[in-house]
């Protein structure tokens, strides 16, 4: 027998729960459109806040996107919050100025504006109005563009900046009847139902069309896709950080890895990593899809050699046995010329030197360049520090900034090789 249907203002509450959403006495900020769902969001915490003696925030982003339409949502929105006798918190933002895609820049500027209230202390937490119909709208769409487990996860009930999401477990119809059967209005968004953009197209005409002729709960079934999707990568998150730290080395800005250790991991394992490495280097996934992620893993796969890969954010240069990540347009350590005199201690980009004994020319501290040869110590001829750097399995990217010196013009120590034969004796160099 089916249960009976509490409300949901009552749904609602057990999804909270279930999702540890709020402490007692939290400062909440309720982001609030005027559409339907936002507006269904603030009556429901509203009414719902007693429970937790929740201290509700209205926020409300107005992108100047449709003129005189988005002023009027603004004194909406601002009305609503007075009748409840909640605080308004108004941004105005040209976002149509913004060079990025117009859909990225206006969730790009909504998502700084709820995290700047929560790192300025004003609220705790955020809650946002996506439904159920969202996170299916969201998983279809990012399969369509090659996502992989963590992109099919979708939009998550709490995340780690303190966003929060109390009606994902709700559809757009329950929230659209609940309004209608307290008698409570709200604004419609004319953007909503423009087919330029790709989340309208995929809302009005993919979804409907897909559900129509396969599935009729594909929505419930793509939101189930992303519940499964969330346990499976809430699972891996603490084996990937268990992996990570045996595999790769962070050194802001960029992340080395042991392209050897990582090609002999399951694949399933390696990407996970690898996608934590972009997250560490680029500060977040945005624009990553499995492609970019299989090029990265098809590099640490190559028998030796040298290799390149650029992903959004993300510059991958393997050399050996070993990949390191960078962000994207980083330059490379700068050459440098010091001059000095021994004995004495002197420091150079990325490590310093220092020098006991005499040599009676002029001494320079310089970085690597190519067609540099010197005759170790030892060694029974002159060879080219690049064949050094082979033989000892020196990456590209440690060799700009590789310290030489020079006396009077001609080298008699390098990093890691030594003094010059010559040299033996009269110099005691040591380099960090």
């Amino acid at each position: 027998m089916k249960a009976p249907d509490t409300g949901l203002s009552e749904r609602v509450a057990g999804f909270i729960s279930r999702h540890n959403m709020f402490a007692p006495g939290m400062p909440v900020g309720v982001a609030v459109s005027g559409g339907a769902d936002s507006v269904c969001l603030l009556h429901v915490l509203a009414e719902l806040a007693p429970r937790w003696a929740l201290k509700l925030r209205v926020l409300h982003l107005d992108h100047r996107l449709r003129g005189e339409e988005s002023r009027e949502d603004a004194g909406f929105v601002a009305g609503l919050a007075a009748r409840l006798g909640l605080p308004f918190e108004l941004r105005e933002l040209d976002v149509g100025l913004a060079a990025d895609n117009l859909e990225q820049a206006a969730r790009r500027a909504r998502r700084d504006f709820f995290l700047e209230a929560i790192s300025a202390g004003r609220v705790q937490r955020v809650a946002l109005g996506h439904t159920r119909d969202d996170q299916a709208e969201t998983v279809l769409y990012r399969f369509l563009r090659g996502s992989g487990t963590a992109g099919l996860a979708g939009m998550r009930p709490v995340t780690r900046e303190g966003l929060v999401r109390p009606l994902l477990g709700a559809t757009r119809a329950e929230v659209e009847e609940y309004l209608r059967s307290k008698g409570i209005g709200w604004r419609e968004d004319s953007s909503n139902r423009d087919l330029r953009f790709r989340r309208n197209r995929i809302r009005h005409q993919l979804l409907p069309a897909l559900a129509g002729e396969w599935n009729p709960a594909l929505g419930e079934t793509l939101a189930g896709v992303a519940r499964v999707a969330a346990d499976e990568e809430e699972y891996w998150r603490g084996e990937v950080d268990r992996l990570a730290g045996e595999v790769f080395t962070y050194s802001p800005p960029e992340v080395v890895m042991d392209g050897g250790r990582l090609g002999a991991l399951a694949p399933a394992v390696a990407r996970r990593l690898i996608r934590r490495a972009i997250e560490t280097v680029k500060g977040d996934l945005r624009s990553i899809d499995v492609r970019h992620v299989e090029a990265i893993l098809g590099l640490s796969g190559r028998a030796g050699g040298h290799g390149r890969v650029q992903a959004p954010g993300v510059d991958v240069m393997r050399s050996f046995q070993w990949l390191r990540l960078t962000p994207a347009g980083s330059r490379s350590r700068p050459e440098f010329a010091i001059a000095i005199s021994a004995p004495g201690r002197y420091a150079f980009p990325g490590g310093e030197v220092e020098i006991s004994g005499e040599i009676g020319a002029p001494l320079e501290l310089r970085n690597w360049r190519p067609g540099d040869a010197y005759r170790p110590a030892g060694a029974s001829r002159a060879r080219k520090i690049k064949e050094m750097f082979q033989d000892a399995r020196i990456p590209l990217w440690r060799r700009g900034a590789w310290p030489v010196l020079t006396a009077d013009g001609r080298i008699v120590w390098a990093a890691e090789f030594g003094p010059g034969f010559s040299e033996t004796g009269r110099l005691l160099i040591s380099s960090q």
